[in-house]
């Protein structure tokens, strides 16, 4: 019997019977919680993309600031991922894995029923703020909930899938919901889902035992890593709407690196830090975590782009749009778990070259969209490419980035994780944002005037306009090709990590029942 099935058997009532727990043990059915859960905090990042004009229309929100649909929630996410997990190792997982559920549900009530644009940004940064204490705590409950070497490869294979495939799910199930329904639907399907979780997490996951508190909670570190990583992301914004070289842009990027500056002497001298730097310090898991901020930052623009070019350019319904995007998630899926079935046999570092080269090619290939090209001919193979990438890329990374990590800096470890991602995509947005609005500004000058009555640019040159708004998008894949190979550059350089070392983590992260 392995250390979970021990784990859970001391976790059953007194009365229950004490003998092995069959094959099919409740820790699978947990960790279908535990993927739920997750899933909902990931597509939530992007299911508003496709409702988003609807939402705009509604609320009456202004072209400037309709991005904070997206950045409000990705930026508090992002921003207060370390001080959740952090609390998930004090306060306990399981616990800050059900007040995380309680308060998604609640926000994204809030924002569904939002009355205008500002009561619709705060639902969305409050469903940020719950999603960074969900998120830590879902992935570490699985770091100590399998133990074994196999099995948790097995559930980090669903856990990559969940991850890697939500964004693209999210965009289906919001042009669904969008077209049959209310953009309103795309923020309250996640109240009764995550009810359901809730309570399948009260009955199914195991009640863990919180690491002994040895000191504060390191606020000056939350708020200091949290305000760089908003001024960072709004410097971005603000250099498409302003320009490079504007004061104001300037301004926010050198608050920005003043801030996470401080923020790395706080963690220095700290006796309690938020991250102690000895997690990222591992030269393996210091290049897992790097490839997990590079790797979103061409994913999430992608779909950005893409839902563009489905509805603008061609025309598509949010439906049409969201199911063109279905073989994306299936693709990551797939990969997904045939990544968990190499991992033990190969190794992290072949299954994160093979990725990070298919997605570089998927890239590359996307990049020659034109007004010519098919989703069949064009976007469905750099789609399936780009999954498969992925799908070998996040399984591998999140078991590198776990690898020998104590049970108490589980919780912290896993932010670590979920904050690369986040900041990486919202990083990303901003600035492919940037590069499209620039390059389109540049190439539309033929095909725009100014109307003689508002004094705004109008197209009158539709034709001209489209093969602008395409080139601007194939720079953004450039761009996304080119972060692919970084990443793959990061990983030759800096994962060394062998098949032999994967059994090593069975002595790392034992459960504690209750």
């Amino acid at each position: 019997m392995t250390t979970s099935d021990t784990a859970l058997s001391r976790d059953l009532p007194d009365s229950a019977p004490t003998s092995p727990p069959p094959a099919h043990s409740r820790r699978w059915w947990a960790l279908g919680i535990i993927a739920l859960a997750q899933l909902i905090v990931v597509l939530d990042a992007s299911i508003i993309t496709i409702a988003l004009p609807f939402a705009q229309s509604d609320l009456d929100i202004s072209d400037a600031n309709r991005q904070w649909a997206l950045t409000a929630y990705t930026l508090m996410f992002g921003g207060l991922l370390l001080l959740g997990g952090r609390m998930a190792d004090y306060l306990g997982r399981r616990r800050m894995f059900l007040i995380g559920l309680a308060g998604f549900a609640a926000s994204s009530a809030m924002a569904g029923f939002a009355w205008d644009g500002m009561s619709f940004f705060a639902g969305r940064a409050l469903q940020g703020v719950f999603a960074a204490m969900l998120a830590p705590a879902a992935l570490s409950l699985i770091t100590v909930t399998f133990t074994e070497h196999r099995e948790r490869a097995r559930a980090f294979a669903v856990y990559g899938a969940v991850s890697g495939g939500g964004a693209a799910i999210g965009l289906i199930a919001g042009g669904a919901l969008t077209e049959f329904f209310s953009w309103r639907w795309t923020l309250l399907i996640n109240t009764p889902i995550a009810i359901v979780a809730a309570i399948g997490g009260l009955v199914l996951v195991i009640r863990d035992v919180p690491s002994k508190r040895t000191g504060h909670y390191d606020l000056p570190g939350a708020v200091t890593v949290t305000l760089g990583l908003v001024s960072l992301v709004y410097g971005f914004t603000r250099a498409a709407e302003s320009g490079w070289g504007a004061p104001s842009t300037i301004l926010l990027f050198a608050a920005a690196a003043a801030l996470l500056v401080a923020f790395v002497m706080i963690e220095l001298r700290s006796a309690s830090p938020l991250l102690p730097l000895r997690i990222p310090g591992d030269l393996n898991r210091g290049g897992a975590y790097l490839v997990a901020f590079i790797v979103p930052t061409a994913m999430f623009a992608m779909f950005l782009f893409l839902s563009y070019y489905f509805q603008n350019t061609l025309g598509h319904t949010p439906l049409q749009a969201g199911v063109l995007f279905l073989p994306f998630p299936a693709g990551i899926i797939v990969a997904a778990a045939a990544a968990s079935s190499l991992l033990p046999r190969f190794g992290p570092r072949p299954l994160m070259m093979a990725g990070t080269l298919s997605g570089t090619l998927g890239y590359l290939y996307l990049a020659q969209l034109d007004s010519d090209s098919t989703w069949l001919t064009h976007i469905l193979p750099s789609e399936l490419l780009i999954a498969l990438g992925m799908g070998l890329v996040f399984v591998s990374m999140q078991s590198v980035a776990l690898h020998r990590i104590d049970e108490k800096d589980a919780g912290v470890a896993s932010a670590l994780v979920n904050t690369s991602q986040q900041v990486g995509g919202s990083v990303g947005v901003a600035l492919l944002s940037t590069i499209v609005a620039q390059v389109l500004s540049n190439d539309s000058r033929s095909a725009m005037a100014l109307d003689p009555t508002t004094r705004q640019p109008v197209p009158v040159n539709p034709a001209g306009f489209m093969s602008a708004s395409i080139h601007s998008y194939d720079v953004a894949f450039y761009c996304g090709a080119g972060f692919m190979f970084l990443a793959f550059l990061v990983v030759t350089g800096m994962i060394r990590m062998g098949r032999h070392e994967l059994g090593d983590e069975t002595q790392n992260a034992a459960v504690v029942a209750a």
